[in-house]
């Protein structure tokens, strides 16, 4: 658990930062020719959540680059230093593999590119307009989101289940394993920074309201150009409207993001260390699924 911490403005002075077991894994994956339209067991309504959500994850992780290296040469923590490395070549490796997974999508109708390059256009235009320590900000909140939707995964056979296809669910798997390793990275940096915790709960709310109905809006274009899903608009509906009983959207997952707002909060004040440990050795220990597929940077 975290220390207590000022209300107002959190530095240098805080507590260092905990060892983190933080490396790049080097995945190469490739997706059946014959991936179905609707690939999330063949539910119209979550395909197009995962599809969206995969869309805005390249320029997503290469903003979350940007922002903690815009504070990089800042840091004098070696153990920061280190925890950085290792988140910047994690993300830089999810933004690779996304894509590959993105025009696998693309091809099937799916408008990822669209999406890619409006998300690419609005995080730069972030990125002109506001200082880097809210940029961070920004990093830390998102953070949270993933860290939260990935602990979610790799904790609940129920989410997992979903994911039914080998090659996306193990996507998803290596993905979520090394946002739950590198979660409080951006937190850490922005806290060194001497970000505010005024400024970090701000902006998780104005983050969360953007998010939200970015990923609405996105989900339901994607919606309207499936042709099968216009064809068929009774079971679309009916699929969208379960949506409300996924395994994501819970009273539980509510509380964990709105976790994040509490004064002194630190993404540590949910362990997960025996959860990643298990996940390593399920996903790349010896014989594991994606062994022979990584290669560690």
């Amino acid at each position: 658990m975290s220390q207590a911490i000022d209300a107002s403005v959190v530095g240098a002075d805080a507590a260092a930062p905990p060892v983190r077991s933080i490396r790049a894994r080097r995945v190469d994956l490739a997706y059946p020719s014959g991936l179905p339209r609707h690939f999330v067991q063949g539910d119209i309504g979550m395909s197009h959540v995962v599809a969206m959500l995969s869309a805005v994850f390249p320029e997503g992780e290469d903003f979350f680059v940007r922002t903690v290296r815009n504070h990089r040469s800042d840091i004098d923590d070696p153990v920061l230093k280190g925890a950085v490395a290792g988140f910047i070549g994690q993300e830089a490796m999810h933004g690779r593999e996304h894509r590959t997974f993105n025009d696998a999508l693309a091809r099937l109708g799916y408008p990822t590119r669209f999406i890619d390059g409006l998300t690419g256009r609005g995080l730069r235009f972030a990125e002109r307009i506001l200082p880097t320590k809210v940029q961070l900000a920004i990093t830390a909140a998102l953070e949270h989101y993933t860290a939260s939707l990935a602990e979610l995964l790799l904790e609940s056979p129920d989410a997992r289940e979903l994911l039914d296809i080998p090659e996306v669910r193990s996507l998803f798997l290596w993905h979520a394993l090394e946002e739950s390793e590198h979660k409080a990275v951006a937190f850490d940096v922005y806290r060194h920074a001497g970000g505010s915790e005024r400024v970090r709960r701000w902006v998780m709310d104005a983050t969360t309201v953007g998010f939200l109905v970015g990923v609405l809006a996105a989900v339901l274009l994607s919606v309207l150009l499936d042709r099968e899903a216009r064809r068929h608009p009774f079971a679309t509906g009916r699929s969208l409207w379960a949506l409300r009983r996924s395994p994501w959207l819970t009273r539980a997952m509510a509380g964990r993001i709105r976790a994040y707002n509490r004064v002194g909060f630190h993404p540590d004040d949910f362990d997960n260390a025996e959860l990643t440990e298990r996940w390593r050795v399920e996903l790349f220990g010896p014989g594991a699924v994606l062994a022979g597929s990584a290669v560690a940077s």
